[in-house]
């Protein structure tokens, strides 16, 4: 009788946590009045990593809610994107370099340094 009791606590304890952690990895999505009654309640969901609201208005989707830590990290992956917009492409060319070896030929960064003149090359004592 015991054991079945602590076995139904542990499945019990095991649906809660998957149930939190698939949650964590979900939006939300409520209207925008309700929203306004729980914003203390969002404001702590959001600080968690991978939750976002998106409020509705009318039943539409008007504006998302996340943490400001995520919310930079999606714009600093944006300013990414623009300045780099090859970079997939590049990336895949480095890790195929670096699995036939090719990278060993790569230029150093002591070598650009010392060719843009902002190391010097140590010379030898005799």
């Amino acid at each position: 009788m015991i054991v079945l009791i602590f076995y139904s606590m542990y499945v019990i304890m095991y649906m809660y946590y998957i149930i939190t952690k698939i949650n964590m990895n979900m939006r939300t999505i409520l209207s925008i009045s309700e929203a306004r009654k729980r914003i203390f309640e969002i404001a702590d969901d959001v600080s968690k990593a991978s939750v976002y609201y998106t409020l509705t208005e009318n039943g539409r989707p008007k504006v998302v809610i996340m943490s400001a830590e995520e919310f930079e990290s999606w714009t600093e992956t944006i300013e990414v994107m623009r300045e780099f917009p090859d970079i997939l492409k590049e990336i895949e060319e480095v890790e195929k370099d670096m699995k036939s070896g090719k990278y060993k030929n790569y230029t150093t960064l002591d070598e650009i340094l010392e060719k843009e003149g902002y190391k010097k090359t140590k010379s030898k004592k005799i």
